[in-house]
């Protein structure tokens, strides 16, 4: 480890408490691209005279990556080290960089070498055009065609189908995002994949920049078929998300409806077979489907008023607004909202 310290500069960042970047990069198992990647995204901030900060969480690495990011935070003045108890995901180290970041601007990119830092500058001057979030697209993406190509495009085309938010690289980490809209979110599960549309449910401009990939040198990819159903299941959470946020009796009672009044027609018929014809109906499936029909819509119909009071308690015990404001606009007083 103490070669892989001689590599890097000695680095005295002493505006630590007027940050004006905060690169964000989550660490797993990444002990040989690490020096490397901090040395690299210094270089880059430091030519393009930007007043940054690193920081980098562990994830619970096996490698030694903690005990480097460790040594590397005593030596270096400009880098934050966040070391988790174990193996979390990528969204909460995500999350705890967010929390921890000073800076104005935040950054997100991938501990593998895969992502170029010299791409940030890029994102960032980007983001000072006017948009909230700018999202890298990787153009010319250095993966696995099988693997890793045809199940990457498959996903981007079906989270724009099903959300709206039309991105080509959903699954770029290279992202930039401003402070304020990242404090208006928070993180579960694995949704960090899905930021861009969490953004666009905040009202945020969004935008994308075709970004540098490399191919990986050090260590093994963490990503694989294994995440396709994951990735389903948050999108389906994002979409109700999209959708139903502040009205979920919307879907919850249209659903329930739906079936309500279908089961109570099936059983006017069955009554009227019954009581004017005088037919058995004991035996008819039919019975036990307009049964199972009803018990659902009133099922539902009781779902969408508990997700309803579920709903006014989160927004009202945050004293979270339904609404957010870019901007107020009186006489010659014009003014940003953060």
């Amino acid at each position: 480890m103490t070669n892989q310290l001689k590599l890097l500069p000695k680095i005295d960042n002493n505006h630590r408490d007027d940050v004006y970047l905060s690169v964000i990069v989550p660490i797993f198992n990444e002990v040989k691209n690490l020096p490397i990647l901090i040395e690299k995204i210094a270089e880059v901030l430091q030519k393009n005279q930007l007043n940054y900060e690193i920081i980098c969480i562990d994830d619970g690495s096996q490698d030694g990556s903690a005990e480097l990011l460790r040594e590397l935070a005593n030596y270096r003045n400009d880098l934050t080290a966040i070391i988790f108890r174990r193996n979390y995901g990528q969204t909460p180290a995500m999350s705890a960089g967010f929390q921890y970041a000073k800076g104005q601007i935040l950054v997100t990119l991938d501990g593998d070498l895969q992502n170029d830092p010299r791409d940030i500058p890029l994102l960032v001057s980007k983001l000072e055009e006017g948009y909230d979030l700018v999202s890298g697209w990787r153009k010319n993406r250095q993966d696995a065609a099988l693997t890793r190509l045809l199940p990457s495009k498959i996903a981007n085309w079906l989270i724009g189908k099903v959300t709206g938010v039309k991105l080509h690289d959903y699954g770029c980490s290279l992202k930039a995002y401003r402070k304020e809209l990242i404090l208006d979110m928070n993180l579960y599960g694995e949704l960090h994949r899905f930021l861009p549309v969490l953004a666009y449910i905040e009202g945020a401009k969004i935008t994308e920049i075709i970004v540098r990939h490399h191919a990986r040198i050090h260590g093994k990819s963490k990503y694989g078929l294994g995440r396709t159903f994951r990735v389903v299941m948050d999108l389906l959470t994002i979409f109700f998300l999209k959708q139903f946020l502040t009205r979920p009796m919307h879907i919850f009672g249209l659903g329930g409806l739906i079936l309500l009044i279908t089961g109570l027609l099936m059983g006017s018929y069955l009554t009227v077979l019954k009581l004017i014809l005088g037919l058995s109906i004991g035996n008819r499936p039919l019975l036990i489907l307009a049964v199972l029909l009803i018990l659902t819509g009133i099922q539902l119909l009781i779902s969408g008023l508990l997700a309803e009071l579920i709903m006014r308690t989160y927004h009202e015990s945050q004293k979270r607004p339904i609404y957010r404001v870019r901007q107020i606009i009186h006489s010659s007083n014009e003014r940003e909202i953060s």
